[in-house]
This record gives C-alpha cells, structure tokens and sequence, in this order.
C-alpha cells in the first residue's frame, strides 16, 4: 500500500518481543515504547527541510545542514500515545506538543472526542500522530479527521503495533496520511483487541489496570 511504511529494522522487532512479553514490568515497558518510538521517528522524520547555516567550528567558519525552523507537532492519542512523545522530542527538542483524547465505546468499539488541543497555527507544520496500536482503526480516523477540520494538512501516523483491519481502515479513509508500523500482527479478536498483540498498551505503560 502506498503511505504504509512496515518497519523491519532488527532492534525495532527485538524492543516490540520483549515489550509483548507480560512478565515485563512498568518502568522497563515504558522505557521500551520510548526507545521503539525514537527508532521509528529517525525513518518517519528523514524528510525534514534543512537549511545551511554558519557555524564556527574549533577549526574554522562552515556552512553546515540544520532542520530548517521549529514546525514539527507531536500529536497523541491519549493516554497511551503519551509513552511515544518522549522518544520524537528526543530527536527533536523544539517539536510542539497537541493531545487528542478518546475513548472506546465498550459495545460498538468505536471512538468518542473528549478533549482536542493541537499547536497554533497546525497548518504549518508537520504533524506525527503517535499511539502504540492501531487496532480498528477507528482512534486513528477519528484523529486526522480532527486534525484536518482545525486546518491540518502534512500529517504521519506512528504506531507500534497494528491490526490489518485497522491499518486497512486508516490506509482507504485517509490515503494521503503516511503510516509508520513496527510489526503487523494477525488479526483483531472478538472484543477487538490485536493478536497476539501486547495486552492494554496504557494501562502496561502507566502502571494500571
């Protein structure tokens, strides 16, 4: 599929082993997201505009490459996005910072807005949707569907994990998204949840149940 980027990068699928693992505990789990979320950002930020710009080396005056302005936006899903921000911000520090929270109707799985606070003005900048799965996909719709009303147009979505039906679901509602996965799994269950997949992705990350 154009736009869908499946990430193969060996130290990406070794971090998603051991973060499926549910003997692995909070603070390494956590710390796990974080360091997939850094791996996946150095491919999904490579097409960032540099400019030159002089710098004064202990040898001499140069004309080096740097990101060019400060319009990169993080944007994710709550709660569970909130353990991939950490990882893009380390590569890039000046990137701004929106949330968009949902939740999942219990019976039809699909997704409420409660809250929707992005960076001013969004239409400036690149915007990089993170959440660690994408499982219906309906999360995901629902949050460039957000983004584009306030005026968004560069939009990237990260996940860690995906569903085929949810990575489907996102691919053909919005095509012109790039969508970034560390590992496609199987298949959703019957109470929509990703197989084998890694169990609640916030709760493991946060510590609650």
């Amino acid at each position: 599929m154009e736009n869908v980027f499946i990430m193969d990068h060996p130290l990406i699928q070794h971090k998603i082993s051991l973060i499926r693992n549910k003997e692995t505990g909070t603070n390494e789990f956590r710390r796990l997201i974080e360091e997939i979320a850094i791996l996946m950002g150095f491919e999904a930020l490579r097409d960032l505009p540099l400019e030159d710009v002089e710098v004064e080396t202990p040898i001499e005056t140069c004309m080096t490459p740097m990101l060019a302005g400060k319009k990169l936006a993080v944007v994710p899903v709550l709660r569970a996005g909130l353990g991939m921000v950490n990882g893009i911000t380390t590569l890039v520090p000046s990137a701004k910072i929106g949330h968009i929270g949902l939740y999942r109707d219990p019976e039809t799985h699909e997704p409420h807005e409660y809250y929707c606070k992005l960076p001013d003005p969004i239409e400036e900048r690149l915007i990089v949707v993170v959440d660690p799965m994408l499982a219906t996909g309906g999360s995901a719709v629902a949050a460039v569907d957000f983004i584009k009303k306030h005026g968004g147009r560069n939009i990237k979505c990260m996940f860690i994990i995906a569903a085929p039906e949810g990575l489907k679901r996102l691919h053909e509602t919005h095509p012109d998204v790039q969508i970034y996965v560390g590992h496609l799994d199987r298949e959703l269950n019957a109470n929509a949840y990703i197989c084998p997949g890694l169990g609640d992705a916030g709760d493991r990350i946060f510590g609650t149940k």
